[in-house]
């Protein structure tokens, strides 16, 4: 039985992520084995003779060639098991299990507000091209993604933490401890990353509106059948503009999920961000390799599903006629 296009897209598209996944792997142990240092001597400790330094190092197995230890880690990967932490000794697994949650947290309220904020935002500046919203748009656009990352995040400590003082400036607060307290905590890293890709999804899209304002037929044409200024730009331009939106934000995902890395150290979260850049401090490997991975699978994933949407959203692209 011939299974649905919008199967084969997806089909495709799995089968071309797991090449790019598996050489990303290769490249982080790469990367991991070239930096300076032993990680068996910063556990032995800087005193340690040869002789325990060496011990160390065949208890984790760094005794062994290179190539095999990628293989035996790959080998386990594909079976469920993530190996253990060279620094802890802790199961990676175990360490994800506990981290992934707040990253995920931050990253998807992150996408949120950065979609409540950009939408009506660039909507209203379309809406008068060179008017006084557009302009106070445009000018607040550029201002915020002048400013990086990790300055918003000092700013807004000084603001809202220091200043107002009405937002704790570092720590998390789980979800079980209650939902206000976890929010509480959670604002201001969600803000720092937010902001910024609300400016430019608002940027995009309000450029992207008034081309389709000024130049698409099918916008005359709903003019001249007597619809109104914002039922032609919600229903007829954005309709269209969706489509650039949706490579932006698939295009965009590795940013919003690598901008968590300097965000969580700046605000104390224990996210996988954190914990990546403490194990490259350490030399730890598998867990280096295991969030990379991880990041490098969300993005890759979130640019199939742009891919699906597509398919859903104009027939054509599913059944290839075009």
């Amino acid at each position: 039985m011939t299974s649905s296009p919008l199967v084969r897209l997806i089909a495709r598209r799995v089968l071309v992520a797991v090449p790019l996944l598996l050489a990303v792997s290769i490249l982080t142990f790469v990367l991991m084995e070239a930096m300076p240092g032993d990680p068996a001597r910063n556990m032995a400790g800087m005193d340690a003779t040869e002789a325990e330094v060496e011990a160390v190092r065949r208890t984790m197995g760094l005794d062994r060639p290179a190539p095999e230890r990628y293989v035996t880690w790959l080998a386990g990967f594909v079976t469920g098991d993530l190996g253990r932490s060279i620094v802890s000794e802790q199961s990676v697994g175990q360490l994800l299990a506990e981290r992934l949650p707040v990253t995920l947290e931050v990253v998807i309220l992150a996408f949120l507000v950065s979609f409540v904020v950009s939408l009506p935002v660039a909507l209203a500046a379309a809406r008068r091209p060179g008017g006084i919203v557009d302009r106070v748009v445009m000018v607040m656009s550029v201002t915020f993604l002048a400013v990086p990352n990790f300055v918003m995040a000092i700013l807004l400590v000084l603001v809202f933490a220091v200043l107002l003082q009405m937002l704790p400036a570092i720590g998390y607060v789980p979800l079980s401890e209650g939902v206000i307290p976890n929010l509480r905590s959670v604002t201001l890293p969600v803000l720092a990353i937010g902001i910024p890709i609300a400016c430019f999804y608002a940027r995009f899209l309000r450029g992207d509106l008034v081309d389709q304002l000024n130049s698409a037929d099918y916008v005359d044409t709903a003019r001249a059948k007597g619809a109104g200024p914002w039922r032609v730009l919600w229903l007829h331009a954005f309709r269209n503009s969706s489509y650039g939106l949706l490579t932006l934000v698939g295009l965009n995902v590795g940013g919003l999920i690598g901008g968590t890395v300097i965000i969580e150290q700046i605000y104390a979260m224990p996210g996988m961000g954190m914990l990546m850049l403490q194990a490259v401090g350490s030399l730890d490997t598998p867990v280096v390799q295991a969030c990379v991975f991880i990041f490098a699978a969300v993005a890759v994933f979130a640019n199939l599903f742009v891919d699906v949407m597509y398919a859903v959203l104009d027939p054509r692209i599913r059944y290839g006629s075009h």
